[in-house]
């Protein structure tokens, strides 16, 4: 057997409109755009599709995240690396040593952490703080300064 002799799974592509038994227009009919060679039209339910305006992202049903401020999470031992003692830890001054970054140009809300030890006393505020991050910086005589918002939940 030969190379040639090999029976093809596949049927050869009728070529139209190169002579023989189909005649002059081949089943293609008279001139327009699908007559031409080469014509490949996009399915019209695509068309349609498209037009309808999209809700993209994730969970976008579920809340408007894009006027949020979302919330960065500092470590201590970042705050230990980066602050000198007695130093005032808050948000713009976390800004400033490019520990957060600003979210759609507002200054995000901060969280701070416990991973890490602490030895010097720092003074925080305008940041949330986890109890272990809390109980670390009281530990080592710091002071961990309420924002309004946190006075009003605890004084009620």
């Amino acid at each position: 057997m030969q190379l040639h002799e090999i029976p093809s799974r596949t049927k050869p592509k009728k070529r139209v409109g190169r002579g023989g038994k189909k005649g002059t227009y081949s089943g293609r009919g008279m001139k327009g755009q699908k007559s031409r060679a080469g014509a490949n039209m996009p399915p019209i339910v695509r068309e349609l599709l498209k037009r309808y305006p999209k809700m993209r992202g994730k969970g976008v049903h579920k809340k408007s995240t894009h006027n949020s401020v979302s919330q960065e999470v500092v470590n201590l031992r970042d705050i230990e690396k980066h602050f000198e003692e007695g130093a005032l830890v808050n948000p713009e001054n976390l800004l400033k040593k490019r520990l957060v970054k600003r979210r759609n140009g507002r200054t995000p809300r901060v969280k701070l952490l416990s991973l890490g030890e602490v030895t010097k006393a720092f003074t925080v505020e305008n940041c949330d703080v986890s109890a272990q991050a809390k109980a670390k910086i009281l530990a080592a005589k710091g002071q961990v300064v309420l924002n309004e918002k946190e006075d009003q939940q605890t004084n009620t």
